[in-house]
């Protein structure tokens, strides 16, 4: 006699698939976004080393007109601004954190408060490229004006990409459209937020503390 027993498909996890596995991971374990965010920041690794590497060829070289960059460097005031980009990083920690437990009024603060700590920097960039223009020097004023200028700008750039995107989910969690399922959202715009505070510890060393 054939046997007719039907087998059950085993049954399906949280997310859908079946087995246990997640649908949605690469062979690497990770998500395909999350792999998908980690290829960008590696591929901006190289954006910035080679705009440190232009900066360091051409700072302090001899025969430049007008001021270097270094002769004009305000080092206790942005000194002030990377500690307030600094702290944001922990403040993007707590935002992640009180998703995962699921406490939704203090991700809206924290997120806000993370937003508001990138912005601070930016507002101390503005104020002090304007002060770098009026003691004369611009992006076209030298060599070493060009590379600081496009290196840090390049890193403001970054810094004011991740503001939005914070405010864009502070706006989600704001009506009520971020659960704790959509964890990886915040988790995903924080390796963005860590890598632009990391980035500024190297600018920040090269540029303001290296010796000339």
């Amino acid at each position: 006699m054939t046997d007719t027993t039907v087998t059950s498909p085993p049954p399906a996890d949280a997310h859908g698939g079946h087995g246990g596995h997640d649908p949605h991971a690469t062979a690497t374990g990770v998500t395909n976004t999350k792999l998908a965010i980690w290829m960008f920041l590696a591929s901006d690794c190289l954006f910035f080393g080679a705009f440190i590497s232009a900066y360091l060829l051409y700072r302090g070289r001899p025969g430049q007109k007008g001021p270097t960059a270094a002769e004009v460097y305000n080092i206790p005031f942005t000194s002030v601004t990377s500690f307030i980009l600094l702290m944001s990083s922990l403040t993007m920690v707590l935002a992640l954190a009180a998703i995962q437990r699921g406490d939704y009024r203090r991700l809206r603060v924290w997120l806000l408060a993370t937003a508001l700590f990138g912005a601070v920097f930016i507002g101390g960039q503005v104020f002090e490229f304007t002060e770098f223009y009026r003691e004369g020097l611009s992006l076209s004023t030298n060599l070493s004006g060009s590379t600081f200028f496009v290196l840090t700008g390049f890193h403001g750039a970054h810094v004011t990409i991740g503001i939005i995107w914070l405010m864009s989910l502070w706006g989600l969690a704001s009506q009520n459209k971020l659960t704790s399922a959509d964890s990886e959202k915040i988790e995903i715009s924080g390796l963005y937020w860590h890598f632009v505070d990391i980035v500024w510890i190297v600018i920040f060393t090269v540029v303001y503390l290296l010796p000339q």
